[in-house]
């Protein structure tokens, strides 16, 4: 008994031997095989609202490939889940509800698994997992990290500065929402030294951040309507933006002047910006409509009549201030007859005592009467009164 107890015990062991090298060689073939097969994927990056290939390839395997699975972990969806699956039979289908942006593009019989993910969102961001299920080998799994890019929504914004002489914010150049940030600055020109830029950035929840750049400066006149750029540069841009800003500085009306641009018509002109709203009145407050025209900031005389004396005032105003100017009018066709009446005696005088003293100076009684002026002798003056009186005498 104890031979043939030994025997048996001999053959159990001998069988459970080949039984662990049967075992051992399938493993090792089946793990050369499993080492030999690949499936590749890469990471992905796309613009917000563009279109992206999730792209999944299996190769170098000989086994029969049952399915095609794809789980998802997004900021919209938390939690690994499976979302689509492609059956050799069935085809594809979407699993835990419909997602129609998702697209199967690629094919079973090709091991290839990709899927095109159309109008993409932030909320689209995070691992895709791709699954080829194979026979006898079993799941073979890649990762696909999704990053999405945001553009940033850019503006300007006048601050509208009041002409002053303390530094202010003249303007501000924004760029919201973008990830990655985006860089934001200002090209100044010749006003290097007379302005200057301070930017900050915020970040939101969502992981897009806010930039912001404002535009600093004394608020003159010599600054005002002059062209500055902000420009604004972004990952998520396929090329810088360029914003083109002119800096005003608001003030009102400055001085008030008349220009009387023909004999019967005038200008009422200033600087103020806005610009300024020009209003024509007469201080008496009548208004001959039919004598009178306005334009703008013109006013025209139709017919010169003694009805358009007066005070007309020219009112410049904006929502900084109000100035005036005026322009006083009086028309007589009497005065004007007696005017040229009072010219032309002047003017025949003028000519009169010029010929006499032509004569005078020609006959030299000019002369005579210029040496009458000189010094005389005390004899000389008596010899002349008595010259005089015989000529009284006679």
């Amino acid at each position: 008994m104890g031979v043939v107890t030994i025997c048996v015990i001999s053959m159990i062991t001998y069988g459970h031997r080949v039984s662990t090298m049967v075992l051992l060689m399938s493993t090792m073939i089946l793990s050369s095989v499993t080492e030999a097969l690949q499936v590749t994927g890469g990471n992905m990056t796309v613009v917000q609202g563009g279109t992206v290939v999730l792209p999944c390839k299996l190769t170098d395997t000989t086994e029969d490939l049952n399915q095609i699975s794809w789980q998802r972990k997004t900021k919209e969806r938390p939690r690994n889940e499976n979302f689509f699956t492609i059956v050799q039979q069935a085809g594809p289908k979407f699993v835990n509800g419909e997602d129609l942006r998702f697209k199967f593009v690629g094919s079973m019989s090709d091991l290839n698994g990709s899927l095109q993910l159309s109008s993409v969102t932030l909320l689209d961001e995070g691992i895709y997992t791709c699954i080829f299920t194979l026979f006898p080998s079993g799941n073979h799994i890649t990762e696909i990290p999704l990053n999405v890019l945001v553009p940033p929504v850019s503006s300007l914004k006048d601050n509208h500065p009041a002409l002053g002489k303390e530094e202010v914010s003249l303007g501000t150049c924004t760029a919201a929402a973008s990830k990655p940030p985006a860089q934001v600055k200002w090209v100044i020109g010749p006003l290097e030294g007379k302005v200057n830029a301070i930017t900050s950035s915020t970040k939101h929840d969502n992981d897009t951040t806010t930039t912001v750049s404002s535009l600093l400066g004394v608020p003159t006149r010599e600054i005002n309507q002059r062209l500055v750029h902000c420009v604004i540069t972004s990952a998520a841009l396929s090329k810088e933006e360029t914003l083109p800003f002119t800096i005003q500085v608001y003030f009102a009306p400055m001085e008030v002047i008349i220009h009387e641009r023909t004999k019967d018509t005038f200008e009422c002109v200033t600087e103020a910006n806005p610009n300024a709203d020009i209003t024509w009145s007469r201080s008496d407050n009548s208004w001959p409509q039919s004598a009178v025209r306005m334009e703008d900031a013109t006013l025209q005389f139709l017919s010169m009549t003694s009805n358009l004396n007066g005070l007309y005032q020219c009112e410049a105003s904006n929502t900084y201030g109000t100035k005036l100017g005026h322009l006083y009018v009086h028309v007589s066709s009497e005065s004007c007859t007696a005017g040229w009446t009072l010219f032309g005696i002047l003017l025949f005088l003028n000519a009169a005592i010029a010929a006499a003293v032509w004569y005078l100076y020609k006959s030299g009684k000019f002369q005579s009467m210029g040496k009458g002026t000189s010094k005389r002798t005390p004899e000389a003056a008596g010899r002349d009164q008595e010259s005089e009186e015989q000529a009284e005498s006679l």
